[in-house]
């Protein structure tokens, strides 16, 4: 495993790829992690919606910053569960740079303008196999990194990153699925395990997650419940005042109120140190317990599952329900949101009618122009429309949108 033999969380399962790659001087998984931090894809996140409209304030979080820090907090959490003892230990733990990894890359599928960009292409998409911005994630590590190969990435990431195991045809959900073209990828992930037949994988697929990829999850609920608290109190959308005033029109237990008090008290003292310590709480909130189920004698990825105490799991909710109600559900917010939708759907209608003819123009990069003027159904042509816009950010989709559709904008000298 290149240096990490004496980590016996992990076999040659786990450490397989998905495609050749060269032995150096680093593990598997940190190749993985390395592949991601130079991607063009993670770079792009530096410019996509995590709450705000990246540019609309310097200081606010992109989906850039937001991905380190889940990162900083995965990473925070392998080594809480490593020092906490047993059942862990110097040469069986679970490896931080594959949970670093998956944290980085967690949110590369998701699209331009945040959630409400995610909702409109797979509204787009919806007779033409959906989108869904983890399954977006996967097609992007496992197929169109470097081009059109993927990146090769271990069977451990792949499934790290796979939150969601529900194939498209078979969810009856608008979200939370991969796509069925994919299923290819979910029978490498469960190589000979007739995991279609298992019981405790057909009941839920979508809780049926790695060690890894459950630390990931809580990683990111953590990062996002609070810091997109922090992030809302800093553009005035939350302030002592309001969280009491949306405290008193819901029947909030005893706990719940005590969670409310204690946060609109910090925000007249000193949030920012508040919130720093409630992220040390809910890395502190992990626990290890064992696991069983038919993956336990093929990986260890499979033998425990993360255990968080109900304190930080209820504090959690609560957070994250305060920055949808006074946040997301904001007129400001609502409206960019639409405005992106909006922007979102012309593109996508002007691109598709183009690319529909016999004859299209060329309206977008050549390399995307041609894969897709040389695909035969209507399917796989939106699906790599579909993967062009996806990857625009923020600034890209509002320049392309005025240089079609607003006359006084654009000229030749602009790039694509």
């Amino acid at each position: 495993m290149n240096g990490s033999k004496s980590n016996t969380f992990y076999n040659e399962f786990d450490t397989e790829t998905l495609g050749y790659r060269r032995e150096d001087y680093r593990t598997e998984f940190e190749k993985d992690r390395d592949r991601i931090i130079h991607s063009s894809a993670f770079r792009r996140l530096q410019a996509k919606t995590q709450v705000f409209l990246s540019g609309e304030y310097d200081f606010y979080r992109t989906r850039l910053t937001h991905s380190i820090e889940v990162s900083q907090i995965g990473r925070s959490i392998c080594s809480h569960l490593l020092r906490s003892g047993q059942p862990l230990s110097d040469t069986f733990f679970i490896d931080p740079a594959l949970v670093e990894a998956a944290c980085l890359a967690h949110d590369i599928g998701h699209p331009p303008f945040g959630h409400a960009g995610e909702r409109t292409l797979n509204d787009l998409m919806k007779a033409k196999g959906g989108f869904e911005g983890n399954a977006q994630t996967l097609r992007i590590l496992a197929e169109t990194f470097y081009s059109d190969q993927g990146m090769k990435p271990t069977r451990a990431l792949v499934d790290a990153v796979l939150k969601y195991k529900m194939l498209w045809k078979g969810s009856k959900k608008e979200k939370h699925f991969v796509y069925d073209e994919q299923a290819e990828i979910l029978d490498w992930v469960f190589r000979d395990s007739n995991y279609l037949g298992e019981s405790d994988f057909t009941e839920d697929k979508n809780e049926f997650r790695s060690i890894e990829c459950q630390i990931m999850d809580w990683a990111d609920d953590t990062a996002y419940s609070i810091n997109d608290v922090a992030d809302g109190v800093k553009a005035g959308f939350i302030s002592a005042k309001r969280i009491r005033d949306w405290a008193s029109e819901r029947e909030l237990d005893d706990f719940g109120q005590a969670t409310v008090d204690q946060l609109a008290d910090a925000i007249s003292a000193n949030i920012e140190r508040f919130l720093s310590i409630k992220i040390g709480q809910f890395i502190q909130a992990c626990s290890l317990v064992p696991a069983s189920n038919f993956l336990n004698d093929r990986t260890n990825r499979y033998a425990f599952d993360l255990e968080i105490d109900e304190f930080s799991k209820r504090q959690s909710e609560l957070y994250k329900a305060i920055a949808l109600e006074l946040v997301f559900r904001a007129p400001q917010v609502v409206q960019l949101e639409a405005k992106g939708d909006f922007m979102l759907q012309r593109l996508f209608e002007k691109m598709h009618e183009n690319y529909s003819r016999d004859k299209p123009e060329h309206l977008i990069p050549s390399s995307v122009h041609d894969a897709i003027a040389s695909k035969q159904s209507d399917e796989e042509k939106a699906r790599l429309l579909c993967d062009y816009i996806a990857g625009m950010t923020d600034h890209h989709a509002t320049r392309i949108y005025r240089r079609f559709f607003d006359p006084n904008f654009g000229s030749l000298a602009d790039l694509v």
